[in-house]
């Protein structure tokens, strides 16, 4: 069987072609600037490569030009479109609607839409992806929808609800419904696999660090907290975003500076962390640049997210009353040695000790144990892999019909 996995934003669309026979990628490629411009940029298993131009006005013209990448030209990789059996799409906002992925049909549309005002960033461009997708498969392709917090749906209400008045969170469904559930549900469940054990008698931290980041406790492969809220914003800093900050600050902001809520919001999820600490970028190996040439505004930035995580790391064992074993995945997570070093070096009162050479080693898609035999906490890197988390829900419910 082979899964056509979609991730559909405002102004793009990313695809990856799955043999699910050997869960391996078949092709991948992203369709950017679609509604102006236009490009696509891609490639096979094999090795190949292609990027060109082209006029997208729309979601329905960009899954056009995928069809003819996969099915035609030097980068041809499948006859036709018949072969795909299923195609799984990365939605992010679920709210309380959806706990685990389904088979997309008209009320399952009309449910994501009714989340709009929850991820207004998001929902609206999964629909434009799963209303072009049907118009180019047709109706008898099964559609699958994966959402980003379904995996969180298991924390309890101590944990989800907010202390403000309980009247607007009955009203606007205002409670912490966490994001990047897919990669925390994938490396969860894999650490419980190279540790050997039912991932029922684990306690396991998650830290999926990149430009977006968020942390997860599982306990007993159920997530019992998450450090992204109500919306991506919460939790600690990122590459543009501010996480958690005194909600009094924002406030006091807002007064001084005239700002109204677009403008706050536009600070706070494009201005703000590493870009706005460090005024270099938003992009770790920039900061460790010019953190070699002096800057010490970008040494900060990064001191406050080597804080910061080891400080939810904490917080986390804490609500779990212990750890077996702490994860590091995503870009930052997977690649950056020294942030893992530091964090890990900072635990010492949970009886963690890491390989701080070996450590140094896992980086561009290596998977490993950091901690060394005497570590009384397994520390893994280990690579997150969403697009087989969503192809293998697809694959499931489309076998199941």
């Amino acid at each position: 069987m082979k899964v056509l996995v979609i991730n559909a934003g405002s102004s793009s669309l990313k695809y990856q072609l799955i043999d699910m026979e050997t869960e391996q990628m078949i092709a991948k490629g992203i369709c950017e600037k679609v509604g102006f411009a236009g490009q696509i940029d891609g490639k096979t298993a094999d090795g190949r490569k292609f990027f060109y131009e082209v006029p997208l006005k729309n979601h329905t013209e960009a899954f056009i030009e995928v069809k003819k990448v996969l099915t035609q030209g030097d980068c041809k990789v499948i006859d036709n479109l018949s072969e795909i059996a299923a195609v799984g799409h990365r939605v992010v906002q679920g709210g309380s609607l959806f706990q685990k992925s389904v088979l997309i049909n008209d009320e399952v549309i009309k449910g994501i839409e009714s989340l709009c005002d929850l991820a207004p960033l998001h929902n609206p461009a999964h629909i434009q992806g799963i209303k072009a997708c049907f118009e180019v498969f047709g109706p008898d392709v099964p559609e699958i929808a994966v959402f980003d917090n379904a995996f969180h749906s298991t924390m309890p209400e101590e944990a989800y609800t907010f202390p403000i008045p309980y009247e607007y969170t009955e009203k606007y469904q205002i409670r912490r419904y966490g994001f990047h559930g897919t990669s925390h549900r994938f490396v969860s469940a894999r650490c419980a696999e190279v540790m050997n054990k039912p991932i029922e008698e684990l306690k396991i931290v998650t830290c999926h660090l990149g430009n977006g980041s968020s942390i997860t406790a599982v306990k007993g492969g159920k997530v019992i907290d998450t450090s992204m809220g109500l919306t991506p914003l919460d939790g600690f800093e990122m590459g543009t975003r501010c996480g958690a900050v005194d909600p009094s600050a924002i406030l006091f902001l807002m007064e001084k500076e005239g700002w109204d809520t677009k403008t706050a919001s536009d600070v706070l999820n494009k201005k703000s962390g590493y870009l706005g600490v460090s005024g270099v970028s938003s992009d770790d190996r920039d900061l460790l640049k010019a953190i070699d040439e002096g800057n010490e505004r970008a040494a900060l930035a990064r001191k406050i997210l080597k804080y910061q995580v080891r400080k939810v790391i904490g917080s986390y064992v804490a609500a779990m009353d212990g750890v077996d074993a702490i994860v590091f995945t995503g870009g930052i997570g997977e690649n950056t040695f020294d942030l893992r070093d530091d964090v890990c070096s900072n635990l010492t009162y949970l009886g963690i000790d890491i390989d701080h050479e070996y450590n140094k080693t896992l980086i561009k898609g290596k998977e490993g144990e950091i901690s060394t035999p005497a570590s009384k906490v397994k520390v893994f890197v280990l690579p997150t892999n969403e697009e087989l988390a969503i192809a293998r829900d697809t694959k499931e419910i489309a076998e199941s019909l």
